[in-house]
């Protein structure tokens, strides 16, 4: 279950080695939905929000053991940076997103298994180490007109940070807003109170350790900052806080089902909620209006945990039986929008929520996973949210680049490695057509292993230790709120490397708790065989054929994955062939590459020129050297020559030519060939001296041998079709 989290309006350091503290104040989770006051026009950014990203000022400072830093005054709860006529004049300017590393702020470290400090420091957990940073972030702004409107009104005002590492206290003209960890998951204050019309002063101290740096000890340059958007949100009088979808299909008939669940606040000055769902071209094909009172969840039950009558909000739901739906796969990405409007007793709108979905099945049958019917191979790979300038701190660019790169190279699936991705990401997923295995921000590896990969499990974090549970599952509650209702998310993961425990078992229960409609990955349990039953897909890595085999091969109970294989590093994914020649076996449901981009950074020399680096490149230790360089794709997002060999075995469409026909076999499961462009050449000494274009079509799953009218060629010379 998740644990609650505690209100105050005094700060402490103390939380930062508390465990059982991993927020005070932070908003619950919720949807990603967008929502405005008026009816949008397509692709309208939201004016109830207000972007604060931009230039802010930065001071980094080492950590004080007790209280906060830059507090002459040793006012515990308000310290002095906090004040609105603080002289900040000697800070840095630093960009918001970004990393402290990538500014130069902090050195840049690079370490796989081990604790960034080890080897400098011994803390015991959950304590910390002494020597730690804190980074003091502060800026001024002023309202925009919609967030003043909001306070004039007297309308509820949030202030959200979209990814901070490793944890924040926040200050909003001089008094205190609230604390968070988790670093990959909005941390959102309610800043009603705090904030006013004109200008305003955010504080944030930011700490590169807490507790939770024992929960994120990925395979990564460990780097920290506010590394992704922070914003102010002004909410309608009446609010959908959290909606959650689930857009069924069914294979046989077509058929499709909308079961909504929705959290309202402030529900009684609400008359009608109406809903429209328009197709791909924009028309309607259901509409429905319903009385607030008649929708009311008569159990009383939030359904996304977020339902308090104490603050006004009121869970709600209701279902569509829908005909003629078109389905949603990575091969088809057929994608609706259901928009929902709140209106008041004389139909003025209050608000209207537009949301994007996808109707498709996915489920486990007999211990194999099938998606509107069909068992799926996923070909994947693990990635990194990196660049080798911006680092952690990437752009629309950035994901849209890896993306098409997926796309090109028969790549068809991403698991969030180790932690959950920037929203767009996931709406872009949605849209392009990409499988995800959406992963929670968890990984302990260095606490359960010591040099020479021995295991330790006395050591284990999280294990059994209740200690670490509240985390933990705030963690995955945070993921699968936010994400759940994106159809390109298949599969959620508790983590990674982070061995097994009675904590994973309390995981496992409030993720199908929350959504039982996925199912739910972990790793970890090879190491420990008594918890298999906290996954339910039986997943390795780097498992040798012959071990795969075995387990296809003996009565196997669950879906099989390699959530790792192949590690690419250098001139590597030789023998791929041999994992992919498993999909023979109606278990072997394919597998993720490590990884696939390389995590190297730009390092300008003496001379201003500039190199790529790997760990050890910046007096880092400890290291992990070239380990950090083991993509599909180099650092600056280009393909290594590796990927040709991964998109060869990869390919849902292979081809067979002789010297007057083709065969083609169609391994795709939804999409025909109809509207792929072959192309036929015949080459003499590598040059084209014949070429046509042709048109098949090859039902999914199907092979067909079609006539090639090659020209007949002079035997001498290398000749090739």
């Amino acid at each position: 279950m998740q644990h609650p989290i505690p209100t105050t309006t005094i700060a402490s350091s103390d939380w930062l080695t508390d465990s059982t503290v991993f927020a005070v104040n932070r908003e619950p989770a919720h949807s990603d939905h967008r929502f405005y006051d008026h009816v949008p026009q397509p692709n309208e950014t939201m004016s109830l929000k207000q972007n604060l990203d931009g230039l802010w000022n930065v001071a980094v400072t080492t950590a004080p053991v007790f209280g906060f830093p830059m507090n002459d005054s040793g006012n515990a709860g308000s310290p002095d940076f906090t004040a609105t006529d603080y002289d900040d004049t000697g800070f840095s300017r630093i960009a918001v997103p970004s990393t402290l590393e990538t500014k130069g702020l902090l050195n840049h470290k690079y370490v796989n298994v081990q604790y960034p400090w080890d080897g400098h420091s011994d803390p015991k957990a959950p304590n910390i180490p002494t020597d730690g940073h804190v980074a003091i972030y502060r800026r001024t702004f002023e309202t925009s007109a919609p967030v003043a409107a909001a306070i004039e009104n007297k309308r509820r005002i949030t202030l959200t940070f979209h990814g901070a590492s490793t944890a924040i206290y926040v200050w909003l003209n001089g008094s205190f807003v609230g604390y968070a960890e988790d670093s990959y998951t909005p941390s959102e204050f309610d800043v009603t109170e705090a904030l006013i019309s004109g200008t305003n002063t955010l504080a944030v101290a930011c700490y590169e350790y807490a507790t939770a740096s024992w929960l994120e000890d990925q395979d990564f340059w460990r780097m920290h900052g506010l590394f992704r958007s922070v914003e102010l949100t002004a909410q309608p009088t009446v609010h959908i806080e959290d909606l959650h979808i689930t857009a069924d299909f069914e294979t046989a008939t077509h058929a499709g089902t909308i079961d909504a669940h929705a959290v309202i606040r402030n529900i009684a000055d609400a008359k009608q909620l109406s809903a429209v769902l328009m197709d791909a071209n924009g028309t309607p094909v259901w509409q429905d209006s319903y009385a607030m009172s008649d929708i009311v969840d008569p159990s009383g039950a939030p359904c996304c945990g977020t339902a308090d009558t104490a603050i006004d909000s009121t869970a709600v739901q209701f279902r569509a039986n829908l005909t003629n739906i078109r389905p949603w796969s990575a091969e088809k990405p057929y994608l609706y929008t259901l928009t929902l409007t709140v209106r008041t007793a004389d139909n003025s709108i209050i608000e209207v929520v537009p949301q994007r979905l996808g109707f498709r099945h996915f489920e486990i049958v007999d211990g194999i996973m099938r998606l509107n019917g069909k068992r799926i191979i996923f070909r994947g790979a693990n990635r990194h949210e990196f660049d080798a300038r911006l680092g952690r701190a990437i752009t629309e660019q950035e994901m849209l680049t890896d993306i098409i790169t997926c796309k090109r190279n028969n790549i068809n699936a991403i698991r969030t490695s180790h932690y959950p991705n920037q929203t767009r990401f996931y709406e872009l997923c949605d849209e392009y057509g990409l499988y995800l295995i959406d992963e929670t921000n968890l990984e302990t590896h260095g606490s359960w292993t010591i040099p020479g990969d021995v295991e330790t499990p006395e050591t284990a974090i999280p294990g059994s230790n209740p200690i670490w549970e509240g985390p933990c599952v705030d963690r995955i509650a945070s993921m699968i709120g936010r994400d759940r209702n994106h159809p390109s998310v298949l599969i959620w993961s508790l983590g990674n490397e982070s061995y097994a425990g009675e904590v994973f078992r309390a995981m496992y229960r409030f993720a199908h708790a929350a959504d039982s409609t996925r199912p739910v990955h972990y790793e970890g349990v090879v190491h420990d065989r008594p918890f298999d039953d906290v996954t339910d897909i039986e997943t390795r890595m780097y498992a040798k054929p012959a071990e795969i085999e075995e387990y296809l091969t003996n009565d196997s109970k669950k879906p099989y994955i390699s959530c790792e294989y192949m590690h690419a590093m250098g001139n590597s994914v030789g023998g791929m062939h041999l994992y992919t020649e498993l999909e023979r076996y109606p278990h072997y449901q394919g597998g993720f590459i490590w990884d696939f981009i390389d995590q190297a950074l730009w390092q300008q020399l003496d001379d201003g020129t500039e190199h790529l680096t790997h760990g050890g490149d910046w007096d880092d230790r400890p290291c992990d050297y070239e380990f950090a360089g083991d993509g599909l794709v180099f650092a600056d997002h280009s393909p290594s020559p590796k990927l040709q060999e991964v998109k060869r075995l990869y390919a849902p469409v292979v081809l067979t030519a002789s010297d007057h026909d083709v065969t083609i076999e169609n391994r795709n499961l939804f999409v025909s060939t109809i509207d792929f462009a072959f192309t036929a050449k015949l080459l003499a000494d590598g040059n084209a001296i014949w070429q046509a274009d042709y048109r098949f079509d090859v039902p999914a799953g199907e092979t067909r041998t079609f006539p090639i009218d090659f020209p007949s060629v002079d035997a001498a010379g290398e000749n090739h079709l």
